[in-house]
């Protein structure tokens, strides 16, 4: 009798630390079978890739707890990309790794990264992302129903188009180019004299292919990966007007749902997955490394690339973009983020 009182305490007492011996096995329980990361692009896109890597690390990180599946072309929103946001704080979405410019709609102060000419480098974007401005984003998104864990990159945006090269802002002058749904990109291009039209990114390649619109800008991943150049895009210049900064986020109530341990383990898969990301972003576009732009040219593209004095001629000719923006954004963030890249190193 006394042996079956002592086997029962223990299997008693076992069942009490069985969670302890196994973190975040009870919670786990709790779990949904699969959580869904919404992106816009997917591999061999670097956005893509990065969205893959971040799902692949949770679940290892988690030891299988959670269990992310990537859906590309913002198939959860029917490809409406600046739809993604609002799902993503309704729960529609549970994970995401969003565009800047495709939530401004939502959230004003993302428009900071819109700027035509703001950024000249990408130790800019870092000044930014990585620096004062990028928390002040952060704890302001974190007041939006979602949790942001870090920074990825989508690119410096260069401009292309099958009519002519482009060296001054005339030379844009009634081009049909492509924009994302934002109206300070609207602004910008009318600035500049050309006829902005906005379309996702699944109806502008076909609208490219048949002529439809001349032009589009996009990072020169997005341009090789989906190459732009079959597609007539055989004039391309170099004027980095703008970077589009991506950003990792969970759904609120999903990640209030975790445990502390599984949160950290998604948040460190997180920041890994973007800096892979953003690695693989500037690969052959920076610290010397030329090899996208012969990549690109030897496909027949005319890359031009703007020298100091041209690109002053295109900031000259969208300042009062800038400045009507720059209020509407907050003149208060949009000063620390000058601050922080004059002060860059």
């Amino acid at each position: 009798m006394t042996s079956l009182k002592s086997l029962l305490t223990g299997l008693a007492l076992a069942a009490l630390t069985l969670p302890a011996l196994l973190p975040g096995a009870a919670a786990a329980a709790d779990y949904k079978a699969e959580y869904k990361l919404s992106t816009v692009l997917g591999k061999p896109f670097p956005w893509g890739v990065g969205g893959d890597r971040w799902a692949e690390l949770i679940k290892e990180k988690t030891n299988g707890r959670i269990v992310v599946k990537m859906y590309p072309g913002t198939s959860l929103v029917n490809g409406d990309q600046t739809k993604e946001f609002t799902a993503l704080r309704q729960g529609t979405i549970d994970l995401a790794v969003g565009s800047t410019i495709n939530w401004s709609p939502q959230v004003k102060e993302l428009n900071l990264f819109s700027l035509p000419f703001l950024m000249p480098d990408h130790k800019a974007i870092d000044a930014l992302t990585q620096g004062a401005v990028g928390k002040q984003l952060f704890d302001l998104l974190a007041t939006k129903d979602v949790v942001p864990v870090a920074w990825g990159e989508n690119g410096f945006r260069e401009i292309s188009n099958s009519k002519r090269s482009i060296k001054a802002p005339e030379d844009l002058k009634g081009l049909k180019i492509r924009v994302v749904g934002s109206p300070l990109y609207l602004d910008t291009f009318t600035a500049l004299g050309a006829n902005p039209t906005q379309m996702s990114w699944a109806d502008a390649q076909p609208a490219l292919s048949t002529g439809a619109v001349d032009g589009q800008e996009n990072p020169l991943t997005i341009f090789t990966a989906a190459k732009l150049p079959t597609l007539g895009q055989k004039h391309l210049t170099l004027w980095g007007y703008v970077a589009d900064p991506l950003i990792f986020v969970v759904n609120k109530e999903v990640w209030a749902s975790w445990s502390k341990e599984d949160q950290e383990a998604v948040r460190a898969a997180g920041l890994q997955a973007a800096a892979e990301e953003i690695a693989l972003s500037r690969k052959g576009i920076a610290a010397g490394d030329d090899s996208l732009l012969k990549e690109i040219a030897a496909q027949g593209v005319d890359v031009v690339q703007l020298t100091p004095d041209q690109q002053k001629a295109f900031q000259k000719a969208t300042q009062a973009v800038y400045d009507k923006w720059a209020k509407q954004i907050g003149p208060d963030l949009v000063k620390a983020a000058e601050t922080a890249i004059a002060a860059r190193k």
